[in-house]
């Protein structure tokens, strides 16, 4: 049954990460090249400090505008080629992912049941949460996609 079911049953691992001091163009590489739309950003211990999202990339002041692009599940697609657009992310974002990530990210712990997990992703209006240790190192990523997974495979 799905309610019984916890978080670290159902999470996508290993988990895509990058430090502060990734070059912004390497992450946005790394996004690009496995069809996520965010990434865990660790500290030097490897603890969860940040994450980066597309919106992160696209939704910024200066009104940078990185394409369309439709989700399906988990699975970003672009309607145009992201790599196209690094100049322009290293120009108007910054040049590490410190300069662009987000400093509160959506996470949860292992232990988490699935509906808890499930309701955190809708209040939260969040694409994933980042699944954590005791030490606060990911160790897995839940996304909308797994909470769909885990629901047709009770059906």
């Amino acid at each position: 049954m799905v309610v019984e079911r916890s978080v670290s049953e159902v999470m996508s691992s290993p988990v895509l990460s990058v430090r502060t001091d990734t070059p912004l163009q390497e992450a946005v590489q790394l996004m690009s090249d496995h069809h996520v739309s965010g990434l865990a950003v660790v500290g030097e211990a490897g603890e969860l400090v940040g994450e980066l999202t597309e919106t992160d990339l696209m939704v910024r002041e200066s009104g940078f505008d990185a394409g369309p692009y439709v989700m399906l599940l988990d699975a970003v697609i672009y309607l145009r080629n992201p790599l196209a657009w690094d100049r322009q992310v290293h120009q108007v974002l910054g040049s590490s992912v410190a300069d662009v990530m987000g400093k509160a990210p959506h996470a949860c712990e292992a232990a988490t049941r699935l509906p808890a997990a499930a309701r955190q992703l809708h209040d939260r209006s969040t694409q994933r949460l980042f699944v954590l240790d005791q030490d606060r190192h990911p160790v897995g990523v839940l996304t909308r996609g797994d909470v769909v997974r885990a629901l047709a495979a009770a059906g």
